[in-house]
């Protein structure tokens, strides 16, 4: 498509305006956590790294990092599992109802997240209560595990469909067993897109809060649930800045990363 000088113009005005918009507020919390007046004064008269200190040093703090961080690994592991698995039955075989299931698959990722907490928070009062198991990392791990399935299985089943059988049947016409197909064949070929979804899935489930709101027991405080617990103390204002800038900054590093190992395909994101 062949656009005139004055849209080409305007589409990156537009683009211009929009990344203002989402990365300036970014960049004022990673200058603010340097920022050495308490109240926050702009432009920072002083510049001091007293409040990273601090920050490392309430435990509260780190201990929500840790918190995060396990429901994370927890929360891919599951998703890098049953992703892989239903991606590769989505894509590999033809059964009924297979397309319902791409669809039940891809629908955590399009609810909002608060339908999705209401929804893991019935569920855990009135079958897992019952059962015994009561709210806490799992229930948050389980929540979390909900959406980021879905990075994977796009990540897996965009790989999939690009790369074909073609190989598979190559080396199954020459005596490979299914699990020598896999591990010399189909794995290589997955790989970057495994691990693209994987951070992804990560990075998602690491700054996380409404569906940890409504799945976390007492005493379960991830690093966003910190730092909105935290938002309007004042005395604990620049330790919140800080701990917000380390989010943005673990946040980014996964998706960067994996754009880099996965390219567009590795380009789903949570509405």
């Amino acid at each position: 498509m062949t656009l005139s000088p004055a849209a080409r113009w305007s589409l990156r005005i537009a683009m211009g305006l929009g990344l203002v918009f989402i990365y300036v507020p970014l960049l004022l919390v990673l200058v603010n956590s340097f920022n050495g007046d308490r109240t926050f004064a702009w432009p920072p008269d002083d510049l001091t790294t007293r409040w990273w200190a601090a920050a490392w040093a309430n435990e509260g703090a780190r201990q929500a990092l840790l918190t995060s961080v396990k429901a994370g690994l927890g929360a891919t592991a599951i998703a890098l599992v049953l992703g892989t698995m239903v991606s590769f039955a989505v894509q590999r075989f033809a059964f009924f109802g297979r397309d319902t299931v791409s669809l039940l698959i891809i629908l955590p990722i399009a609810l909002p997240g608060i339908v999705t907490g209401i929804a893991l928070d019935s569920a855990w009062r009135s079958v897992m209560g019952d059962l015994g198991i009561g709210k806490g990392m799992f229930s948050v791990i389980v929540g979390h595990a909900t959406f980021c399935v879905v990075i994977v299985y796009n990540n897996v089943l965009a790989r999939l469909r690009r790369t074909g059988t073609s190989l598979e049947d190559a080396s199954a016409d020459l005596g490979a067993s299914p699990w020598q197909t896999f591990r010399f064949i189909t794995f290589p070929m997955i790989r970057t897109a495994l691990l693209a979804g994987g951070l992804l899935a990560f990075a998602l489930s690491f700054d996380e809060i409404i569906v940890t709101t409504f799945t976390a027991g007492p005493g379960v405080t991830t690093l966003p649930i910190w730092i909105f617990n935290n938002l309007f103390r004042p005395n604990q204002a620049p330790i919140v800045n800080v701990v917000a800038a380390v989010l943005i900054v673990l946040s980014v590093i996964p998706v960067w990363l994996a754009q880099r190992l996965a390219g567009p395909e590795a380009g789903a994101s949570r509405t």
